[in-house]
């Protein structure tokens, strides 16, 4: 059944999902919803945690297909299916919200609005997907329709032929729904609405100096200049980053004038006062440097502790570079624990300066920075002149990964020749400087490639994302070698830009990362370039939480419990209902709300008797007591 969000509150999840990763994921899928995850902690308040024994919770495995229960079913175990080429964050996210409670937006009551379903279009059998629903069974939460919606069916879903089986009303939306990057801003208000959120789990502050209070920012006293709020600098930039000159009366940075002054001037510009939660941070910014290669940006941090109550600075980074005339992009990971500020310290170097340090569209949220970012520029050019097909590939610089395995990213930036007009990405290892200290075939490692959305508030961004993990098992196709094998092994010869010879090992990815279509859609380009984030490492399935119990290998729990190990030890966890239990060493014994009732009555009425025998006892022996004290009054006295 299809419709949008479910009604009743018999239906929503608690706030903290308990989970199970089951054996049968493939590993990239695992790695996957533990990314998708981080996306539900970072614009929303719902939150996950490895199962502990909690009655309902939801179990991930590998089944036929990408498909989910909607909401809680209040049934213990609850299925979510993660199968064969569902290993794709938006995906994952489109089935969990299943499970959160949300139908497709395709089937709201006031769909036919919006949309047009061919019905003649649709594979026999399956028009019951395509169903609409009332608002008395349905409730969309007073949200608009959203075309954009990770939720939405595609145009060819389920279709016989090659004709769209959902047409939208205004045409040119017809290549927008199906989207599967991200949510959408309409798909976070319906479910921040469904389950009261009010804030996110790890997002913690962004700003565009859009607003003149600068985000409750603030300049020190302790230094000799000033960051100044301005919309262009006559030696760059021209623009600010939110908005790139294109909205009227809009459009401002924070500018470090290195132009006047004496070398070692500062200016320090501080966050308000945060509050961290998980111990680790990324901020993330884009920086104009329009000065001299002396000048330079320190970033720190001033923590808060009893001991401290003006706080310490604590030094993070230094970023110095040659003057640039575009905006840049930067990662600082953080690993604050305590109350703290944000510091960004502006110095003028020794060299002339035309202008000087801007910043622009501050991040900062509790997750993990990516390891490394392709910058390409000139992005407009490469589609207009790039032909489809190999003579069409960039190559990205060489990387390593956290494990020190070297790899690179090609990016058919036209598709591939089966492929047009749509982005295509691989992944692969090349040789490097550490591979005779490395174990080959290379196993288990994960890597992620984001094509950044530029939008200035990173809980609006819809980034598009695809990931691979080196499955030291897998075959080239070409071959009988293993395709993460070392690369001097199984790969060619290639060439960098400076004439090094190097051996590049096969690609692996999707020539269908991104319609062009899509890429233009969003802030994916901005000031002619795009950002590629890059992070190649391990797969941990259970980072939260060490100490998950795991499954016993026999079951000695009676009716319908589960064994699970906790210390090395089997304990069984049991079942229970609204007025019943089991309980007991192996849930051998039930309990329910009727048995209790009896049990405190007859507690109660024996507790009574009880009391009024000792009542009766006291007042006869107190009686006897003070008959004989009165006739001999001289033998009383007074006892503490």
């Amino acid at each position: 059944q299809e419709r949008n969000s479910i009604i009743g509150d018999n239906y929503r999840w608690p706030h903290v999902i308990p989970y199970v990763l089951e054996d049968s994921l493939e590993m990239n899928a695992k790695g996957l919803i533990l990314k998708a995850f981080e996306q539900y902690r970072l614009k929303t308040c719902i939150d996950f945690k490895p199962w502990s024994g909690e009655k309902n919770y939801i179990s991930v495995f590998k089944g036929s297909g990408c498909w989910s229960s909607v909401g809680n079913m209040q049934m213990g175990l609850q299925q979510l299916s993660i199968g064969a080429n569902c290993d794709r964050i938006g995906t994952i996210q489109h089935e969990f919200l299943h499970a959160l409670g949300f139908w497709h937006e395709q089937s709201r009551s006031d769909r036919d609005d919006y949309v047009t379903i061919v019905w003649d279009r649709i594979q026999s059998g399956k028009e019951h997907n395509f169903n609409k629903y009332d608002d008395k069974t349905s409730d969309f939460l007073n949200v608009p329709y959203d075309y954009n919606s990770v939720m939405h069916y595609s145009k060819t879903a389920f279709r016989n032929g090659t004709e769209p089986t959902i047409i939208t009303n205004i045409p040119d939306f017809m290549d927008v729904i199906g989207q599967r990057m991200d949510f959408s801003e309409y798909d976070l208000q319906k479910l921040n609405r469904l389950y009261n959120c009010t804030s996110s789990l790890s997002f913690m502050d962004t700003c565009s100096f859009e607003l003149e209070n600068i985000c409750g920012m603030i300049q020190s006293s302790d230094d000799n200049s000033d960051w100044q709020r301005l919309s262009q600098v006559p030696a760059g930039p021209d623009t600010d980053h939110t908005n790139m000159g294109e909205c009227k009366d809009s459009g401002y940075f924070m500018h470090f004038n290195t132009s006047a002054g004496r070398e070692g001037n500062t200016a320090f510009l501080e966050s308000r006062i945060l509050y961290p939660k998980r111990g680790f941070q990324c901020l993330q910014f884009y920086l104009y440097n329009s000065g001299n290669e002396d000048d330079q940006l320190n970033v720190w941090v001033r923590e808060y502790t009893a001991a401290s109550p003006n706080g310490t600075l604590r030094f993070i980074k230094e970023i110095k570079g040659s003057p640039e005339t575009y905006w840049q992009l930067h990662h600082v990971s953080l690993n604050v624990t305590r109350k703290f500020r944000v510091v960004f310290q502006g110095v003028r170097g020794s060299g002339l300066s035309n202008g000087g340090l801007s910043i622009d569209d501050i991040n900062l949220s509790e997750t993990q920075c990516p390891h490394h970012v392709w910058h390409i520029r000139n992005f407009t050019h490469l589609l207009n002149t790039s032909p489809a097909g190999r003579d069409g590939i960039i190559y990205s610089p060489p990387f390593y990964s956290s494990k020190g395995y070297a790899f690179q990213v090609s990016l058919y930036v036209n598709g591939t020749t089966d492929n047009p007009f749509n982005l295509g990405i691989y992944l692969s290892l090349i040789s490097g400087a550490n591979d005779d200290h490395l174990q080959w075939p290379c196993s288990w490692q994960q890597g992620t490639m984001i094509l950044l959305d530029q939008h200035p508030d990173i809980r609006q961004q819809m980034s598009n994302q695809r990931s691979v993990t080196t499955d030291p098992t897998r075959l080239s196709e070409s071959s009988s070698h293993y395709t993460w094998d070392r690369p001097d092994k199984v790969g060619s010869e290639a060439t960098f830009p400076n004439g090094t010879k190097y051996m590049r090992g096969p690609g692996v990815g999707t020539s269908a990362f991104l319609t062009h279509e899509r890429l233009r859609s969003r802030d994916f380009i901005k000031e002619d370039g795009v950002y590629i984030l890059l992070t190649m490492e391990g797969i941990t399935t259970q980072p939260e939480d060490p100490e998950v119990p795991a499954f016993c290998s026999d079951n000695p729990c009676e009716n319908d419990g589960v064994c699970v190990m906790v210390n090395r030890e089997p304990v069984c966890r049991c079942p229970a209902g609204d007025d019943w239990w089991y309980m007991g060493e192996k849930c051998e014994r039930k309990g329910s709300t009727q048995e209790n009732t009896v049990i405190a009555v007859s507690s109660t009425i024996t507790v009574f008797v009880v009391m009024l025998i000792v009542t009766i006892t006291t007042a006869v022996c107190l009686k006897k007591k003070y008959k004989k004290g009165g006739e001999n009054k001289e033998s009383l006295t007074l006892e503490e």
